[in-house]
């Protein structure tokens, strides 16, 4: 009897443990998610001047900071770049960006463009399809 109920009481006190630790675990991704989406806006935002290699394999991400479409999107082409690291992200709302326009003959935005191969839109099986994924 008293081996049973030792038993049962180092399980209740196993799963107390696991409990708090899975608690903790739950709080630390709450504020990492939070702080990473914070981060993602400010990359977002953010208006670097891009210059182009001339013989890039990288798949180019043209958007606007201020467009619904391409704040849409943002995170799922951010977060496969830090996976992958092949996409440039360039903020047409950056004027010296704005030359990219007649280049790569961009009619809206967001486009990507991978070799060959553009989309203008925003649906995930294309967006996966043009980045590799």
């Amino acid at each position: 009897m008293y081996r049973i109920l030792g038993t049962v009481l180092k399980r209740v006190t196993l799963i107390k443990k696991v409990s708090k630790a899975l608690a903790v675990i739950v709080v630390i991704l709450a504020v990492l998610g939070f702080a990473g989406h914070s981060y993602v806006n400010h990359v977002e935002k953010e208006k670097t001047v891009v210059t182009l290699a001339k013989h890039s394999d990288k798949v180019l991400f043209f958007y606007r900071d201020d467009c619904p479409d391409c704040q849409a999107i943002f995170h799922q082409i951010y977060w496969h770049n830090v996976i992958s690291h092949n996409i440039i992200l360039i903020n047409m709302n950056q004027p010296k960006n704005r030359h990219y326009i007649q280049k790569y003959q961009l009619t809206a935005v967001p486009t990507l463009i991978s070799g060959n191969q553009r989309y203008v839109g925003t649906k995930q099986s294309q967006i996966k399809r043009t980045v590799g994924d």
